[in-house]
């Protein structure tokens, strides 16, 4: 919630900047309010809170208390420190892993489910649907579409700029584009935005609240993520983003149950028919104590160039066949 406030702030007007101090200063107290209430001791009109819930991304003042004490109540229980230069492999490892933790608490306590609900409205009934993306988007745009393309539904994932400019101008009504960005504020993002609504089609965007992306697009999923500019600290925005889109396609394949589940039976059939049954992986042999010594095959017996050959035949070793001849000879 801290995250949002901060990621709008700029945009807001003074009476509504006034109303956000003053939810800041008083955190939880602000749940037991109605908002009459916040209104007269935040000292703002009741239309101000229901800008600023809306500035915020919530259909109003119930979701906005919703949220907050779920963020609150909720919060995060994870204290993380950004990886430094002399950290050793488990440090890393703990700091990458809190930090990846943390965000997914703070996205999942921001979530909105009305725009959860919206959005897998809108893809589960789109004739087609286009995820855009660029640089570390592009990649997280080509994995929720994988996703989306098993459900038997057309899509294609682009992460060229021209391309997808060019590909939004070619949508048409029934289609949606799904553009995905941290910031929300990429040139070619906004482009390909004001393309795709101005062809007809819809446009979801996975992004930042108060970002130009989220004010173009017909439908948001907010991730108010802060890449912070070290370079050493983890990109924890592509995380939540990855998650954001199986919630949606999720949802979706929930939507269509009836004409996706018998495809998805079969594409997983055709799996696990590409699978060797009964593998096994090789175990390693644990090295003796002590010097390791290189495994080498007994040497053949010159005298039975027989029991040799045979031993050559079977690939094995000459071991048994001296053991019989010399106890013959006893």
């Amino acid at each position: 919630m801290r995250d949002r406030i901060l990621a709008v702030y700029d945009t807001l007007r003074p009476s509504e900047r006034r109303l956000a101090d003053y939810v800041a200063r008083h955190g939880a107290a602000v749940i037991r309010l109605s908002m009459p209430e916040l209104a007269e001791r935040a000292g703002v009109s009741q239309p101000t809170i229901a800008r600023f819930c809306a500035a915020l991304g919530y259909d109003g003042f119930r979701e906005f208390k919703l949220q907050f004490a779920q963020n609150v109540g909720g919060g995060t229980p994870f204290v993380h420190q950004d990886v430094e230069a002399h950290d050793r492999p488990a440090d890393i490892a703990g700091k990458v892993f809190d930090r990846t933790i943390a965000t997914l608490m703070s996205v999942r306590n921001a979530l909105s489910a009305d725009q959860i609900e919206h959005g897998i409205q809108l893809l589960a009934s789109a004739r087609r649907i286009e995820f855009y993306g660029c640089g570390n988007s592009g990649i997280v745009a080509l994995d929720i579409q994988h996703k989306f393309f098993r459900l038997g539904m057309p899509t294609v994932a682009y992460s060229d700029p021209h391309v997808f400019s060019m590909s939004a101008a070619l949508l048409g009504p029934g289609d949606v584009a799904v553009l995905v960005s941290n910031s929300g504020r990429t040139w070619d993002m906004l482009t390909a935005a004001t393309l795709a609504r101005s062809s007809g089609a819809s446009v979801l965007a996975i992004t930042h609240s108060g970002s130009p992306l989220a004010r173009l697009a017909d439908v948001c999923v907010f991730s108010d993520v802060e890449e912070d500019s070290e370079v050493y600290t983890p990109m924890t925005s592509r995380i939540s983003h990855l998650v954001l889109g199986d919630v949606l396609a999720a949802g979706v394949a929930l939507a269509r149950a009836d004409t996706v589940a018998a495809g998805l039976q079969r594409a997983k059939a055709h799996l696990r028919e590409r699978r060797i049954a009964g593998a096994e992986p090789a175990r390693a042999v644990p090295p003796a104590k002590g010097r390791a010594k290189p495994a080498t095959a007994p040497a053949e017996d010159p005298a039975d160039p027989a029991a040799a050959a045979q031993t050559r035949k079977r690939g094995g070793t000459a071991q048994p066949a001296t053991r019989t001849r010399r106890r013959k000879a006893d």
